[in-house]
C-alpha cells in the first residue's frame, strides 16, 4: 500500500509545479485491463488468500510481473513507463531468483513493525541466504508513520517513473518540454485559435463579426465615379 500511495501522490504532483492536469486525461493506455488484473491478483494472493497453496500463489505472483511486462511493451512510448518497467523488472527478477519472495532486511522489517502469521504467503520476507539482497526490501518507512512498510530500489524507480511521467505529460515547470499527448492536439489547437480572437471594441455587440488579431484589414473597394 505504501508504494501505491506514493504513486498516487506522484501522479498529483504536477499540481505543485504548474502542470496542466487535464492533459493526463488524454493519455490512452493499450491493454489497461491487463495491468488491472495483475494488480487485483496481487491484492488477492497477499491480502485475501495468503494461506492458499504456496506453489500456486508463487506462480500467480510471478505471472503478475509478466502481465505488467506485456502492458509496458504495448505502451512503452508513454513518458516514465520504461523507468517504471525497469523498477518492476528489478523486483521481478529478484523475486524469481528467490523462489517467489522478495528478500527483505530483518532490521527494516522490525522498524516497520511487520509481523506475518506462520504459513501465510508474503511477497517480501527475511531470507537466511538471499540472492541479490541489494535489490530486496532494504529501505523502510518506519512506525509510527502511517502505511509503515519496507521497499526496494525497484519500488523507488517505479515511484520516480510515475513522478517523471506525470510531470512530463502535464508539462510542469520541472520539464523543458511537455509530451505531445496523442489526441490532445485538436483540443489545444482550438484553445490557441481562441487566444487570437480580438474582443469587440466598445460600442459593438457580440453579434458583429470578429476578426483574428493578426488578420490584415480589408481594403475598401474602389468604385467608379
Amino acid at each position: 500500500m505504501l508504494v501505491l500511495a506514493l504513486c498516487i501522490a506522484a501522479t498529483a504532483s504536477p499540481l505543485l509545479f504548474g502542470g496542466t492536469m487535464s492533459r493526463l486525461a488524454h493519455v490512452h493506455f493499450r491493454g489497461l485491463w491487463i495491468l488491472l488484473v495483475a494488480l487485483v491478483a496481487q491484492i488477492l494472493i497477499i491480502e485475501v488468500f495468503p494461506q492458499a497453496n504456496e506453489t500456486l500463489l508463487e506462480a500467480i505472483h510471478m505471472a503478475t510481473y509478466l502481465a505488467a511486462g506485456l502492458f509496458v511493451v504495448a505502451n512503452w512510448r508513454v513518458p516514465g513507463l520504461l523507468v517504471i518497467a525497469a523498477g518492476g523488472a528489478m523486483n521481478g527478477i529478484t523475486i524469481a531468483l528467490n523462489g517467489g519472495t522478495l528478500p527483505a532486511s530483518k532490521a527494516a522489517l522490525k522498524m516497520a513493525g511487520l509481523e506475518v502469521a506462520k504459513g501465510d504467503f508474503i511477497n517480501s520476507a527475511y531470507l537466511p541466504d538471499p540472492v541479490l539482497p541489494l535489490f530486496g526490501d532494504i529501505f523502510v518507512w518506519p512506525e509510527p508513520f502511517p502505511l509503515a512498510n519496507v521497499f526496494s530500489f525497484g519500488d523507488a524507480l517505479i515511484v520516480f517513473g510515475v513522478f517523471y511521467g506525470a510531470n512530463k505529460i502535464a508539462g510542469s515547470r520541472l520539464v523543458k518540454k511537455a509530451w505531445q499527448v496523442p489526441g490532445a492536439s485538436d483540443v489545444e489547437s482550438v484553445d490557441e485559435q481562441a487566444a487570437h480572437v480580438v474582443d469587440p471594441p466598445e460600442g459593438e455587440t457580440d453579434d458583429q463579426p470578429r476578426r483574428p488579431r493578426h488578420a490584415a484589414p480589408r481594403r475598401p473597394a474602389v468604385g467608379t465615379p
